[in-house]
């Protein structure tokens, strides 16, 4: 096992498929808007194209057809505008289905600026919002979560590949920041940001884990663990995890 010092490479795509969007965050807004639907499986459908396609999109791996993208904003009543370059309202002012902007049926998740593996003295300070990613209030209570606790922030690299790709989103329950059990956490380890799974052992330490088996495990003696802050447990990544 390693001691307590840890680096990580940012992942840099390849391939004929590792295409670049030309509007900054597109990526970031397909993933809020397929977050409206019951399952990105339901979005791909409405966008009329294969899953694996509208995980690429996600992934900021490919271009959406315009097409593609008309179908998805129309689903569910969102601005292809917005969507395309961010400009404007993420709901047209006039025609937005009544659902969508239903307080009482939605709640709002906080996606900030703040990367995992990005340093901050705290793990938001500085951090602005880049938009609310939508959640239905049922799904949200189905897994005993509250709006309020919750903070969606961004994977930078590729120590958790295949299981967190360089990019993907996260959200995080800010309720759950002491370790119960072996789970997925972003935990801020001398001043940086990861989003690991942590593991308590018999000495009293912490084994801090990487999915991508190229990252060996650190281990956090128990001596060390003011080192390491728990920041909340990861309970969804385009899909619960809990």
């Amino acid at each position: 096992m390693n001691s307590v010092t840890y680096t990580e490479s940012k992942h840099a795509p390849v391939g004929e498929n590792a295409v670049s969007f030309p509007n900054s965050g597109i990526e970031t807004r397909i993933a809020t808007v397929a977050s409206l639907f019951e399952s990105r499986k339901q979005a791909a459908e409405a966008a009329n194209v294969a899953l694996s396609s509208l995980q690429r999109w996600i992934a900021g791996e490919g271009m959406p057809a315009f097409n593609s993208l008309a179908l998805l904003a129309s689903a569910v009543g969102v601005s292809l505008d917005w969507i395309a370059s961010g400009r404007g309202e993420m709901y047209p002012a006039e025609g937005a289905p009544a659902q969508a902007k239903d307080d009482s049926i939605y709640a709002y998740v906080p996606l900030y600026d703040a990367r995992i593996s990005q340093g901050h003295g705290a793990w938001s300070d500085g951090a602005r919002i880049l938009t609310m990613l939508a959640f239905t209030k049922y799904s949200l209570q189905k897994k005993g979560l509250q709006a309020s606790q919750l903070a969606a922030v961004r994977v930078d690299g590729d120590s958790n590949e295949p299981f967190l790709k360089d990019g993907d989103t996260v959200m995080v329950d800010l309720s759950r920041n002491t370790i119960q059990g072996e789970a997925f956490y972003v935990i801020r380890l001398d001043d940086l940001l990861y989003a690991k799974r942590l593991q308590r052992q018999i000495d009293g330490g912490v084994l801090v884990i990487s999915a991508n088996t190229a990252y060996p495990s650190v281990h956090v003696p128990t001596d060390r663990l003011e080192r390491l802050q728990v920041v909340g447990r990861v309970v969804w990544s385009g899909g619960w995890m809990i």
